[in-house]
């Protein structure tokens, strides 16, 4: 989910209206572009990246999750274990979570790309283990101690100011379980359309097919402000890379 320019509403307070209204203009199109998971996400649930991956990105995110370590752990069986897709878009993340948890939520802000995630559940055959919440990522209407795995990329630099971006890295560590394993990213001023070293706020055009130019906010961070918001918020941070331009790091919930 992204946003375009505007006031962002106060937590509680029509949250999300200008994501909304963004996401749900481009929706079918940008779904349309959203196709394959990104490696680094393949790589952090276990899986073989498809397509270029730093082998430095790989070593700290490959098996990340630890899916089979929890288990062993909890004496956990599949059935049991529930996935989250923060910022699902179209469900290209939500797919391949379903393919080493039992069920999956997928929440995002725009009800139209929510739909394009259920079209895409419905055509691949994991439409019976997908749920969809329409919600706003910093309120998550989840139980605590709910989710044993977590992928929460491309939305965090959507949201427009500090507090609400730590506030929902803290929401993700409220309905992560205690052993419970989730990799985030942002875009980071690493990427090599930048020409900054310090985070920044920013807009993006997202261009429909008749030309129209739709703006989306981004706040491209700085490695070192990813990691304070990160230790500013209720994580633990396992570890954390740079890949492809953005910042990832596979954390947990902190300790209480």
């Amino acid at each position: 989910m992204d946003e375009e320019g505007g006031a962002e509403p106060p937590i509680g307070e029509a949250v999300g209206s200008s994501v909304r209204r963004t996401y749900d203009q481009i929706a079918s199109h940008f779904a349309s572009t959203r196709e394959y998971p990104w490696p680094e996400v393949t790589a952090f649930l276990g899986g073989e990246p498809v397509g270029d991956l730093d082998p430095d990105a790989e070593a700290a995110l490959a098996g990340g999750a630890g899916v089979k370590a929890n288990d062993e752990q909890r004496g956990a069986s599949t059935s049991e274990r529930l996935g989250l897709d923060l910022g699902c878009g179209n469900g290209r993340h939500a797919e391949s979570l379903s393919g080493v948890v039992e069920s999956v939520v997928g929440v995002d802000v725009s009800g139209a790309l929510l739909r394009t995630a259920r079209e895409r559940a419905q055509s691949r055959g994991f439409d019976d283990r997908l749920g969809l919440v329409q919600a706003d990522a910093a309120a998550l209407p989840l139980r605590s101690d709910a989710v044993d795995v977590a992928v929460y990329v491309a939305t965090l630099h959507h949201l427009r100011t500090r507090e609400r971006r730590v506030a929902s890295l803290s929401e993700l560590a409220r309905v992560l379980r205690p052993r419970g394993r989730a990799l985030v990213s942002a875009w980071s001023t690493a990427h090599d359309r930048f020409d900054a070293t310090d985070g920044f706020d920013t807009t993006v055009p997202w261009t429909l097919p008749g030309g129209e130019r739709v703006q989306r906010f981004y706040h491209i961070y700085d490695p070192a402000e990813f990691e304070s918001d990160l230790a500013a918020s209720d994580l633990d941070v396992v570890t954390s890379v740079i890949s492809s331009g953005n910042c990832y790091a596979v954390v947990g919930p902190g300790a209480e």
